[in-house]
């Protein structure tokens, strides 16, 4: 069986690291996959540039352009939005016709247009879409922001200067993907069972199969080393708690930075000793901030880190991770610092209650409860017990998100996928 397995970058990006450990998943569980981008970070034979950079990047800002003047050139939701406008036609790439399964995961930013994803599904091979946010089920955003317009038809979009209208660019572009996915079949795989529950949900994805399988993680790199020796390596105090937060962009308002900030203020406030036992961990671009800003507390920043062993080091060295997201699929820092036996501390939110089991591996606190996220540091920092929650986060990142794990699911749906067409179904 060959995988084709379509994501717009490599590396980059949450999604571009589930894509590719997936490839690598496959690959090490029999199957012959190829992962296909625009933008490529590696040296691994097995992922294909689809060429042509500049044609590529002249697309990418043509896409941005239109979507700039559609929002009266204000920038703040530039990037929360894709209208699928601009692509590449890639059914003549010979990774294409060589495939028996097309697999697209995030392919906005000028990567595929609706025009050529129609030309994917003409070409009448099977696809499957692994969906790591919502923009597959709504019309323009990744994110609704608690907007239900998906759910019958979008229009009155948020993020469209002035609340949009009834016929909007968000209307319209639905209206596209809704005559497309009238005509084809598509097998959309959410990565967390939050995600597939409000995908069913979609007036888009009524009439298609939805089912959710996790993103995997090879638990060979991602493993428990001796603490002491991983802070030696990174120059971090052996004789502190480490309390440590992740993202991409540490500046990044949804990933629940500023609720961070409070909860550490609460935390130093209700119990002072803190201030001099809890060092914070900023691992991310932009980890600049003032030195007060969380409750006083010693800040190391990081900075962006993408060397697996150093990420392997970071995890180990720290007590707890926090990620208090306002909106989460199901992240992979958290599945990350699982594996390497730190336990969590999140909001209950999207997917990030089926990662975190309440007070076995980490602590779930109440959604946008400041006070409930200082308790849920401090029970994990001083009161639970340190090796238990440990050996339970490795259990169950071993249990259910390993690539041997989720490599099977995927075998699954592909080999159900091609017995129906087979059989003509």
């Amino acid at each position: 069986m060959r995988v084709l397995i379509v994501n717009t970058s490599e590396r980059k990006g949450g999604a571009a690291i589930a894509a590719s450990r997936l490839n690598d998943a496959l690959n090490n569980n029999g199957v012959k996959a190829r992962m296909l981008v625009r933008d490529k970070q590696s040296d691994t034979l097995t992922v294909i540039p689809t060429g042509h950079r500049w044609l590529m990047r002249w697309r990418f800002l043509w896409e941005r352009w239109c979507i700039f003047c559609r929002l009266m050139f204000q920038r703040a939701n530039l990037f929360a939005i894709d209208t699928a406008q601009c692509g590449m036609d890639i059914t003549s790439q010979p990774e294409f016709r060589e495939a028996d399964i097309i697999h697209l995961h995030w392919v906005n930013q000028g990567m595929l247009s609706l025009g050529d994803i129609r030309r994917i599904l003409k070409s009448g091979k099977p696809v499957v879409w692994t969906m790591h946010d919502y923009w597959p089920a709504t019309a323009i955003c990744h994110l609704p922001l608690g907007c239900a317009s998906f759910k019958t038809g979008c229009h009155h979009c948020r993020y469209l200067p002035g609340g949009g209208s009834s016929h909007d660019l968000s209307t319209r572009i639905w209206r596209r993907k809704q005559d497309l996915l009238s005509k084809y079949h598509i097998t959309f795989v959410a990565c967390s069972e939050w995600l597939a529950s409000e995908a069913r949900k979609s007036a888009l994805l009524r009439e298609q199969k939805v089912v959710s399988i996790p993103n995997p993680i090879d638990t060979r790199v991602f493993h428990r080393t001796d603490s002491g020796e991983a802070r030696r390596r990174l120059v971090l105090p052996t004789d502190k708690r480490l309390l440590l937060f992740a993202a991409q962009r540490v500046d990044n308002a949804n990933k629940g930075i500023s609720y961070l900030m409070k909860a550490c203020d609460k935390l130093v406030a209700d119990h002072p000793e803190t201030k001099d036992e809890v060092h914070l961990l900023l691992l991310g671009a932009k980890a600049e901030v003032p030195a007060d800003a969380f409750g006083g507390l010693t800040v190391h920043g990081l900075g962006y880190v993408d060397d697996a062993a150093t990420l392997v080091d970071i995890y180990n060295a720290a007590d707890a991770f926090v990620l208090p997201s306002l909106s989460e699929n199901l992240p992979n820092t958290i599945m990350e610092a699982m594996a390497c036996g730190t336990p969590c501390i999140g909001f209950h939110v999207g997917g990030i209650p089926e990662l975190i089991d309440h007070r076995q591996n980490g602590y779930v606190a109440t959604y946008r409860d400041v006070a409930d996220l200082a308790t849920g540091i401090r029970w994990t920092l001083y009161d639970a017990p340190a090796a238990d929650l440990a050996d339970h986060a490795v259990e169950k990142v071993a249990r259910n998100y390993s690539q041997t794990a989720v490599a099977a699911q995927y075998c699954d749906i592909y080999h159900e996928i091609l017995t129906m067409k087979h059989l003509g179904l």
